[in-house]
């Protein structure tokens, strides 16, 4: 078996045909295929499957990194914490990656402080180490605090990685410092031989967006070394919303429909300008559109952690296994949000 992204279910039937036989390169192996096609309660299951029925396959750093990926991606902190009492119980808390793969584990579950605890108790931070703290304290709000950190990252000597600059990139439009953050964009290539990724590009488009700098961020989307996408011109689409500019969030909403013109969110976006624009005729037109051609907003996805593992849901689920008891459920609540609010009935 690989480890390259292949398809899931030649992979499945694959293992299965050797599961009870299977060595431990196996084990990892699959592992690694759910992870990257974001099967994560799979990758749960499978763990627990090779730890209880096939114990002799002790999990070494590879299981023990697969397996912190998933906990971020579903962001389960407990799950994770077990996961480090385990490989600080076996000893493989001493792998480098795996270190890097906590640090980026808990702060993708929103527990900054136990992120640092462990980047703090490093022998010697790497770029990884750094990176991700970085990014995560940008991303949850704590901007000053990780441009502090690219400042004392550089001040050690440690070169700044393409992530790293995400994260600076994502403070500084988080806060507002546009002069600055557009400085360090330029200082990428310039100082750090570090040629901006698309995703760089969204950053900066974010951060004038976000400033309130519309005409700077669709010039710089025109002027991108990249082909404009999907995300930049919903970036600038949803700050015209916010900003009540109508001219150039239609020329933004056009580009995102001549990529993906089943775009729900672009459509929904483009209602709302004109909504507040009291564009009531144009608002007409395109909610007439989605109905003609059948588009629909796409529906939300959540996921909670239970007893017996990870649960997810979409919005209006018509497949759920459970779905009678859910929405039954569901409908309870709401009928008790009603006795006590004394508000209008609320289906689900």
């Amino acid at each position: 078996m690989v480890s390259r992204k292949t398809d899931l279910p030649s992979a499945c039937r694959a293992f299965n045909e050797i599961q009870h036989n299977a060595d431990l390169v196996s084990w990892n192996a699959i592992l690694t295929v759910h992870i990257q096609h974001n099967e994560v309660a799979e990758v749960f299951s499978l763990f627990k499957i090779m730890l209880h029925k096939y114990p002799d396959n002790k999990p070494d750093h590879i299981t023990l990194v697969n397996v912190i990926g998933a906990c971020g991606k579903v962001s389960s902190l407990e799950m994770g914490d077990q996961i480090h009492l385990y490989a600080l119980r076996t000893g493989l808390s001493l792998d480098a990656t795996i270190g890097n793969g906590l640090i980026d584990m808990y702060v993708k579950c929103g527990s900054l402080g136990s992120a640092r605890k462990l980047f703090d108790g490093l022998e010697s931070a790497d770029v990884f180490s750094w990176s991700s703290l970085i990014v995560g304290c940008a991303q949850f709000g704590l901007c000053e605090e990780a441009l502090k950190l690219f400042r004392e990252m550089r001040d050690l000597g440690v070169k700044p990685s393409q992530v790293t600059f995400v994260g600076v990139l994502t403070a500084c439009s988080h806060v507002g410092l546009v002069k600055e953050g557009w400085a360090l964009f330029q200082q990428m290539e310039t100082e750090y031989g570090i040629v901006p990724t698309r995703e760089h590009c969204s950053c900066v488009v974010d951060m004038f967006s976000r400033a309130g700098c519309i005409n700077e961020a669709e010039a710089f989307i025109n002027h991108s070394p990249f082909e404009p996408d999907v995300v930049m011109w919903k970036t600038l689409l949803a700050a015209c919303r916010t900003r009540n500019n109508l001219d150039v969030g239609k020329r933004a909403a056009e580009n995102v429909l001549k990529i993906d013109p089943s775009n729900s969110a672009a459509h929904v976006l483009l209602c709302n300008i004109y909504a507040s624009a009291g564009n009531w005729k144009d608002f007409a037109t395109v909610k007439g559109l989605m109905r003609q051609d059948g588009i629909k907003k796409s529906p939300g996805r959540s996921w909670i952690e239970g007893k017996d593992g990870i649960h997810i849901f979409l919005a209006q689920d018509g497949q759920h296994p459970e779905r009678e008891k859910i929405y039954a459920m569901l409908n309870e609540l709401c009928l008790q949000m009603v006795d006590f609010w004394g508000d209008a009935p609320v289906h689900v």
